[in-house]
């Protein structure tokens, strides 16, 4: 287990899973808001040295997304649909990197309301191996994921 700031970064054992957890200084409907606003995600979502650009955005049952990080000349698309999407509480996705097609995770974000009014995020995405997972670890995930949510504190702050 990584712990970095108030996130935790688990990798399953027996599964190829990781599950991220992170309590937030916001009640669950605007932590929601800020995961599926497009105007919110493209503020917050990875890490700060990229610029985000929407292609599209569509955060509902059925709907679907598709993005580009760019920086240093360099352009990270990415893609995926939303299966299920129930305000304040649950959004279960696919996630996949184009430089990579074909490598899909399967994502949940649950939402739960704690003391004080916070939030409490746990996040998992599902791949198909092992060795798929470790690559997406080591593919600077974790500094993606501890940054975007350090943008998303600023942001439910402000």
């Amino acid at each position: 287990m990584t712990v970095t700031d108030q996130t935790t970064i688990e990798l399953d054992t027996t599964v190829p899973l990781v599950r991220i957890g992170r309590a937030f200084d916001a009640p669950p409907n605007l932590v929601f808001a800020a995961h599926t606003d497009p105007d919110l995600i493209v503020r917050w979502l990875g890490p700060s040295r990229h610029e985000m650009v929407l292609d599209h955005w569509d955060c509902r049952d059925g709907g679907s997304y598709r993005y580009v990080h760019r920086s240093d000349g360099n352009d990270y698309r990415f893609r995926g649909c939303f299966h299920t999407v129930r305000p304040a509480e649950l959004i279960v996705q696919t996630f996949e990197f184009e430089g990579m097609p074909g490598h899909i995770a399967l994502e949940r974000a649950a939402f739960e309301a704690i003391d004080d009014g916070r939030t409490r995020l746990v996040v998992t995405s599902l791949v198909d191996s092992f060795a798929e997972r470790d690559a997406f670890v080591a593919s600077g995930m974790e500094e993606g994921v501890r940054e975007g949510y350090q943008r998303l504190d600023a942001l439910l702050a402000g």
